[in-house]
């Protein structure tokens, strides 16, 4: 089922429109209470309707690793995917985020009574999506670090999901016992994270697997927080290609 606000959350209109590879080829926005978030569109060269994937950044936003997350986004566009990441943190959020004005225990607090907001404006953007003429209906979520816990959280609510990729994140607690659902699913974990453990990533299976889900977890021995942003780790290109054929075949239409 959907979210109980994305029948209230509207669409805006279309902002501006480009065509380098690489970067985003539309801009529109979604509202999130009295903000207004950007989306941007990276469009597959295929003709006809597509499936899309819904990239969810970490903390600390998407801006200072862009092109780290923009290797994912040509990975599947490149196999016919449309891909959408959407800035889903509020200004406050970010403001409320910021290790130097918070701490571990107080962002944790924060997350934990946004999530349900943050869910809600993934699945506004899941009907965006839905919506347009170029869509085939089939829509995965990609997460990394926070958003990996966002796009779990949207996913076990929102049964229009049809795959989900978490990187080195998990399921929010206070929605763990809750779950009834989940898609298909893969998780990608570092065992020497410090920042969300790997048991976080094994949970996640676990409880995909327990509710009748296909899930896998991938290990990745040695490797910290946001092992797949390097630009010298071959471990980074095989994360992006694991996230890739696993969207392939489940987001078919």
């Amino acid at each position: 089922m959907i979210t109980r606000r994305t029948a209230m959350t509207g669409i805006a209109a279309l902002l501006t429109s480009m065509s380098a590879h690489g970067a985003p080829g539309e801009q529109f926005s979604v509202t999130s209470g009295n903000d207004s978030l950007p989306v941007s569109r990276y469009a597959a060269t295929v003709a006809g309707k597509r499936p899309a994937v819904i990239v969810l950044h970490g903390s600390r936003g998407i801006e200072l690793r862009l092109r780290a997350y923009e290797r994912y986004a040509d990975a599947l566009s490149a196999k016919g995917i449309d891909v959408y990441f959407l800035r889903y943190m509020t200004p406050a959020d970010t403001a409320a985020l910021t290790p130097k004005s918070s701490t571990h225990e107080s962002r944790d607090a924060y997350d934990t009574a946004r999530f349900d907001d943050w869910a809600d404006t993934v699945s506004a953007t899941v009907t965006a999506i839905l919506g347009r003429s170029d869509s085939s209906g089939r829509i995965g979520l990609l997460g990394f670090s926070l958003g990996g816990y966002v796009a779990a959280d949207t996913a076990a609510r929102d049964t229009r999901i049809a795959a989900l990729a978490v990187l080195y994140g998990g399921m929010p607690d206070a929605m763990a016992a809750k779950v009834k659902h989940l898609p298909p699913l893969i998780a990608l974990h570092g065992e020497a994270d410090r920042n969300v453990p790997v048991a976080k990533g094994r949970q996640l299976v676990a409880l995909g697997k327990s509710v009748g889900a296909e899930a896998e977890f991938v290990p990745y021995p040695g490797k910290a927080h946001g092992f797949d942003f390097s630009d010298t780790d071959p471990m980074t290109s095989d994360a992006i290609d694991r996230v890739t054929r696993f969207f392939q075949p489940r987001l078919a239409a």
